[in-house]
Parts: structure tokens; sequence; C-alpha cells
């Protein structure tokens, strides 16, 4: 499949659930397990939105309607399913991967590794110690020095988080961002074979 390109999305939660005709129905029993147990409403509404948003980017890599989309779960560190990294049953050859974050949704999928991040325009994500124990420390002092350091530094987070989904190095990784001003997001997308962003319309 080196012809297949892969694809990336990021909206709103209130786009995905409002501005198509799946549902909550389009879930595993797994998935809608999971869903019932989370309390929050608006962070409900998020889970969801990733859930149906990631079958609208895998049906559109691999040519199926998103009903006939399956996918699964599996933690590396514990080795049960239902948490952990996505992935789609029976095509080892593709890769996929979710975010949501206060009213954002984000998802990708595409031949071999990839992973995505979305986080509001607005969060920033800790203090520099901390950032400097977890991120590479040069990177995060010349993003201290920029002129808008928090966006710098939150730009930052979320390529390590996209890398980290994807269990990808920087050096070996194709990486695409975007800064969305409208929705007050900001996205990096970390993968292995090219990616594109698709509008919600056209997925």
């Amino acid at each position: 499949m080196t012809d297949v390109v892969g694809v990336a999305a990021a909206v709103t939660t209130a786009e995905i659930l409002a501005g198509t005709a799946l549902g909550e129905a389009l879930l595993a029993p797994w998935e809608r397990g999971r869903l019932a147990r989370i309390r929050l409403p608006e962070r409900r509404a998020d889970v969801l939105a990733a859930r149906l948003l990631l079958r609208l980017c895998a049906a559109r890599v691999t040519g199926r309607p998103p009903d006939a989309v399956v996918l699964a779960q599996r933690c590396a560190a514990c080795g049960r399913a239902g948490h952990g990294r996505p992935y789609l049953p029976g095509r080892p050859d593709l890769g996929v991967s979710l975010s949501h974050a206060d009213g954002l949704a984000a998802a990708a999928a595409g031949p071999g590794p990839v992973g995505i991040d979305t986080e509001p325009r607005t969060r920033r994500p800790g203090p520099l110690p901390v950032l400097s124990r977890l991120l590479p420390g040069p990177a995060v002092r010349s993003a201290a020095t920029a002129p808008d350091p928090g966006h710098a530094l939150l730009r930052l987070w979320v390529r390590h988080e996209a890398l980290f989904k994807a269990g990808l190095a920087e050096n070996g990784a194709r990486l695409l961002e975007r800064t969305d001003d409208r929705r007050g997001a900001v996205t990096a997308v970390a993968s292995a074979a090219p990616v594109n962003w698709i509008p919600l319309d056209r997925l």
C-alpha cells in the first residue's frame, strides 16, 4: 500500500457531533462501556467525537464505510485490551491515532506508524523545569525565548506527544503542525508516510 497517503483532521467536538450522521451506536460495545463511565458530559462528548472522527479518517484510507471500520486498543505496558494505542485489527500496515481536549477532536490514519495530538491554543504545558525533564532541553530553552513563549512551548509539546503516540523519533518522522485560530487549536501529526490534512466535509 505504498501509494496510500494518510489523512488527518482536527476540528471541534461540536462540528463532529452536529455535522455528521455518525453516532454512538457506531462504537464497539467496549467503547460504549468506557464512554458510559465518563461522568463529565463535555469530556464524554470529546471522547465520542474523537472516536467518530478516527473512523472517518480510517474509512478514507481503507476505502471502507465508517460503520465497517473496526477499532481496537491494547496497552503495550500491561498487555490488556481496551486502552493503550489504537489499531485496526487485520491491518498491521496502517496506523491510527486520536486525540481530544476541551471541545476539540483530532484523528489520523495512514501507512505505518502515525500519532496525533491536539490542545487548546490557550493551554500552557507546564513549568520549564518539568518540561526540561520531558522534552529536549535545548528545544525548551529556545521556545522559552520565542516572542510568544507560551505558544512556542505548546507547539513543542504537541509535537512531542504526536511523536510519542507514533513511536517515532523526530529525526525519523514526518511532522505536520497547524495552529487553527478559528477553532483555537494547536495540532501536530507525526507519521512514517505522507499525511494530508483533510477538512471534515471531505471525510
